[in-house]
């Protein structure tokens, strides 16, 4: 997956605090949503994953409006270009970044809904949200309170080391994109009462339509400017990511077995089903139905 190299980032949209300890944002105690599906075996993952807890310490409500505006700070600022983009993993994920935002934007705008803007915050170990202390152990996560998307960027190297994922530029664009997906349901209003746990579950429906709007951006991607042409293998390096993180694989890799009933994110297939459908349809609106 490769960038335009003339084509010019927005480092604004992205905060750096890598290496700056936990910095501060602490507000109401929201629900963190992500997490649990795409985040390391660890107890307290596993915890999440397995018993339908929160990614995050917080059982409050769900509320929109972000408290701080763009920033663009820390070494992802010196990302400018699509040049950099190919060249460094953080400029790769501003490029991804000012992408999907930039695809979301139009999309809203032909619906008469404006978009708002979230901020991408790179971490690392623990970082301040105002959905509670965010962990890197958590995986990526999107905290509604503050409308900020939250991820250490050595998530991805746990992807390809402990959950099999093929790794490759689309992979981490689709965990990007699915984060992203949340902010979407955030500003519709769907991302309400997406509790439970279960095959069937309002949980599992959530994080399916959010895969399902990930692929949405990749069938649009090119048309943005900012990536070439997405191909057939970096698809299919999207559809192990969506594999490596489904509920079905998980439960297997943690405790041998598989129990739909505390599903909270979808099997591997429902995922890659999800994600593939938004792809091919290029179309929000197939992704109402997860």
């Amino acid at each position: 997956m490769t960038f335009n190299p003339n084509s010019r980032l927005d480092p604004s949209q992205v905060e750096d605090a890598r290496g700056g300890g936990r910095m501060g944002r602490v507000g109401g105690r929201g629900l963190a949503i992500g997490g649990g599906g795409i985040g390391t075996i660890a107890l307290f993952i596993i915890i999440t994953l397995l018993g339908g807890g929160d990614a995050l310490d917080g059982l409050g409500g769900i509320s929109a409006g972000g408290e701080r505006g763009p920033t663009g700070s820390g070494a992802a600022a010196s990302c400018q270009t699509g040049a950099d983009a190919n060249a460094r993993e953080d400029c790769r994920i501003v490029g991804y970044v000012n992408s999907i935002q930039q695809y979301w934007q139009g999309a809203f705008g032909g619906s008469g809904t404006q978009y708002q803007r979230a901020v991408t915050t790179f971490f690392t170990g623990q970082v301040d949200t105002a959905c509670g202390v965010g962990d890197a152990a958590s995986g990526p996560f999107y905290c509604p309170n503050d409308q900020h998307i939250y991820i250490d960027l050595d998530f991805f190297k746990e992807l390809r080391a402990k959950f099999g994922a093929n790794g490759g530029p689309l992979a981490q664009a689709y965990v990007i994109a699915h984060e992203y997906g949340h902010h979407v349901q955030n500003l519709s209003g769907s991302l309400t009462g997406s509790r439970g746990t279960g095959a069937n579950s309002d949980s599992v429906k959530t994080e399916l339509q959010a895969d399902c709007y990930a692929g949405v951006w990749a069938g649009n991607a090119a048309k943005g400017g900012f990536i070439q042409p997405i191909n057939d293998q970096q698809i299919n390096d999207a559809l192990s990511a969506a594999a490596a993180v489904g509920d079905d694989r998980i439960q297997r890799a943690t405790q041998g077995r598989v129990d739909p009933e505390r599903w909270t994110h979808g099997s591997s297939q429902q995922r890659q089903d999800a994600f593939i459908r938004g792809y091919r349809s290029a179309e929000p609106s197939a992704c109402d139905n997860p």
